[in-house]
C-alpha cells in the first residue's frame, strides 16, 4: 500500500463547535454524499476534571478544502443514567443501508476500581444523518463469557448480505507498578449478523499480537478488487503517553476470504511525518471510497486533539 497524505482538514480549535465542546476531534469516519462528504467525530468537554465525549460532524467538499457545515448540536445525546454511554461516545460509526442511516455507538461509562467500561449499541436516522435515536437504551454487543471487558471501536460493512463488525475487547487491566492506576488491554475481533441488530461473535482474536501487551484498537475495513484490507492503531499498554516510541502507530492486515487475517504493518505505506501535528502519533483511522478513490482519515498527536488529517491510497498490491 502507498498513500499519500493531503495534510490535515479539520482543527477544532479553528471552531466553534457545539454543546461546549472546546478540544479534540477524535476518530473522524467518513459517510459519502451526492456533493459533500460528513465527518463524524467525537469531541470532548471537561467537567469536574473528567471529559464528557459528545458527536459531532462536518461536512466538506469532495477535494477536503471547504468545510461547508458543522453540526449545531450534537446528532445523539449522551446515554441516560447509568446506561453503557452515560459518558461519551467514541467512536461513532455510520453506515448506509437500504437507504437508510444505520450508527454503531461506541458507549462510554465510567467505573470505580478502573476507569471506564464500553460496550456497543445501535442507533438510526430519519433526516439523513443529522440526528439519531437509540434502538435501546442497552448496547447490541457487549462483554461476555471471554470477551470479558471494554467491548467497543464497533466497524460495520455489509458484504453479500451479511452485516460485518469488527470491534475490540479487553482481556486484562494491568497495573504498570505497584500504585499506579490499571491500563487496559484489547485487541481486535469478529462477528457477523443478519439483521445489524443480533449479532453472532466469532470468538477469537483476528489479528495476531506483535508482542504480548500490546493493544488493537478501531479496525476499519475496505475491499479493493478481490482483497479485504484492515487498518487500525496498534500501542503498547503501558507509558504509551509519554513515550512517542510507545504511542499509536497503524497496523495493517489483508484478507482474501474475511476469515483469514495476514498481518502486514510494513506494507502500511502510512507513518508518522518527521515534524508537524502527526509527528509523535497516528491513531483512529477511518476508510472509504469517494468517486473511485480511496481515502484513509486518521487523526495524530495527542489522540486527535488537534484535529484529523487525510491520505489518499496511490497504489496497492
Amino acid at each position: 500500500m502507498k498513500w499519500r497524505k493531503l495534510g490535515k482538514i479539520f482543527d477544532p480549535a479553528r471552531y466553534g463547535l457545539a454543546d461546549g465542546c472546546t478540544e479534540y476531534a477524535k476518530s473522524p469516519q467518513a459517510v459519502v454524499f451526492d456533493n459533500y462528504i460528513r465527518i463524524y467525530f467525537s469531541s470532548q468537554k471537561r467537567i469536574d476534571e473528567k471529559y464528557l465525549s459528545y458527536v459531532q460532524f462536518i461536512d466538506i467538499d469532495k477535494e477536503f478544502k471547504n468545510i461547508l457545515n458543522i453540526s449545531k448540536e450534537t446528532p445523539i445525546k449522551l446515554g441516560n443514567l447509568g446506561a453503557f454511554d452515560e459518558h461519551g461516545i467514541f467512536p461513532f460509526n455510520v453506515i448506509k443501508y437500504q437507504g437508510k442511516l444505520l450508527a454503531y455507538i461506541c458507549g462510554w461509562s465510567r467505573r470505580k476500581s478502573v476507569s471506564i467500561d464500553m460496550a456497543i449499541g445501535a442507533a438510526k436516522s430519519e433526516d439523513g444523518g443529522t440526528t439519531f435515536s437509540r434502538l435501546g437504551d442497552g448496547p447490541v454487543l457487549t462483554a461476555s463469557l471471554h470477551e470479558p471487558f471494554l467491548v467497543g471501536d464497533g466497524f460495520v460493512r455489509v458484504y453479500d448480505g451479511v452485516f460485518h463488525m469488527w470491534y475490540i475487547y479487553g482481556n486484562a487491566w494491568r497495573a504498570s507498578h505497584p500504585g499506579s492506576n490499571p491500563d487496559r488491554t484489547y485487541i481486535i475481533a469478529h462477528a457477523t449478523s443478519a439483521d445489524g441488530i443480533n449479532w453472532i461473535k466469532e470468538g477469537r482474536n483476528i489479528i495476531e499480537q506483535k508482542y504480548p501487551l500490546e493493544c488493537q484498537a478501531l479496525p476499519t475495513v475496505i475491499k479493493i478488487e478481490n482483497r479485504y484490507h484492515m487498518y487500525f492503531c496498534r500501542r503498547h499498554s503501558f507509558n504509551f503517553r509519554n513515550n512517542p516510541d510507545y504511542a499509536y502507530r497503524l497496523g495493517y492486515a489483508y484478507s482474501d476470504d474475511l476469515t483469514n487475517w495476514t498481518r502486514a504493518d510494513e506494507k502500511s505505506g502510512i507513518d508518522t511525518s518527521k515534524d508537524d501535528w502527526d509527528s509523535d502519533m497516528i491513531c483512529y483511522p477511518n476508510l472509504f471510497d469517494c468517486d473511485g478513490k480511496t481515502y484513509l482519515l486518521y487523526n495524530g498527536n495527542e489522540f486527535g486533539k488537534y484535529g484529523f488529517g487525510i491520505a489518499e491510497l496511490m497504489e496497492w498490491d
